[in-house]
């Protein structure tokens, strides 16, 4: 199955006999604390407007966990991620779509999350909000409870598991490159990379309206950074957000990845890590 889906898709899958659970995920990376600035609300853009029948979903309360020394955005337990779905109304047996304000990083971690914990019907709408052209609502719905009942997968690394990979397989590292060069550093203690992972800004990975390359330019692109047919393949980034666009854009391109959740944020608040900086992995 394809893990993302067209605005005209969606409508017509929402016309049909089994429509989708639709979860609005808009979130957004912001440095507007340390500016003196009002976060991004996600939750007023969603009363403003929104997909008809979507439900809110809070991604640093319904989609991560406290931060801390696990990472700014940990996974939340398995108990509390599947009575906030089951609150949203997803059950096993319906298929769910996420979508946010088009980056498509938020809708990407909650695709994320449902696959990993086993939910077999999940995809994401590619280029988000914008791309729907249908009418939005301000209604907010009062779904069904659902079924689903999370159960942990494979396909996720810790700290050691993603310097174990960075050696016997291919690490790719989702961040803007001058992060990963060590450059700047606007959020975690200290600028760089894991030792031996592969600079791939996941902002690459798609148009400039938010959509995804096709899957054969996806696939050329990390090919040629290393991610051979029968190549182990793991992607990190901040604190597990943009990185798990990066492992939906690798599903697009029909390559399994795995997720280092605590990402950057949790190695490198270990002064005892080897932190690498400048343009090559090592």
């Amino acid at each position: 199955m394809n893990a993302i889906i067209s605005a005209s898709a969606l409508a017509d899958a929402l016309a049909g006999p089994n429509p989708p659970v639709l979860l609005d995920v808009r979130w957004q990376l912001s440095l507007a604390k340390a500016a003196g600035e009002p976060p991004f609300d996600g939750r007023a853009a969603y009363a403003a407007g929104h997909l008809p029948g979507a439900v809110f979903v809070d991604l640093d309360r319904e989609l991560a966990g406290t931060p801390g020394e696990r990472g700014r955005h940990p996974l939340p337990g398995l108990a509390e991620f599947g009575a906030a779905m089951r609150r949203a109304g997803v059950s096993s047996g319906t298929p769910v779509v996420v979508y946010d304000g088009g980056q498509g990083w938020a809708a990407a971690r909650a695709w994320w999350m449902l696959r990993w914990t086993g939910h077999p019907d999940v995809r994401v709408l590619d280029g988000g909000l914008p791309s729907w052209e249908g009418p939005l609502s301000q209604e907010e719905p009062t779904p069904r409870e659902g079924d689903f009942e999370p159960v942990a997968g494979a396909g996720l690394l810790d700290a050691d598991g993603a310097a174990a990979l960075a050696r016997s397989g291919v690490l790719f590292d989702a961040r803007a490159a001058e992060r990963y060069r060590g450059d700047v550093e606007p959020i975690d203690r200290v600028g760089g990379h894991i030792p031996g992972a592969i600079s791939a800004p996941t902002t690459e990975n798609v148009t400039s309206d938010g959509r995804f390359l096709p899957a054969g330019e996806l696939r050329a692109r990390f090919q040629a950074l290393g991610a051979a047919e029968g190549t182990e393949v793991g992607v990190y980034c901040g604190s597990g957000v943009s990185g798990a666009h990066e492992v939906l854009a690798l599903a697009v391109a029909g390559i399994p990845a795995a997720l280092y959740v605590g990402s950057w944020s949790e190695w490198s608040s270990d002064p005892e890590r080897p932190v690498a900086v400048g343009a090559e992995p090592q």
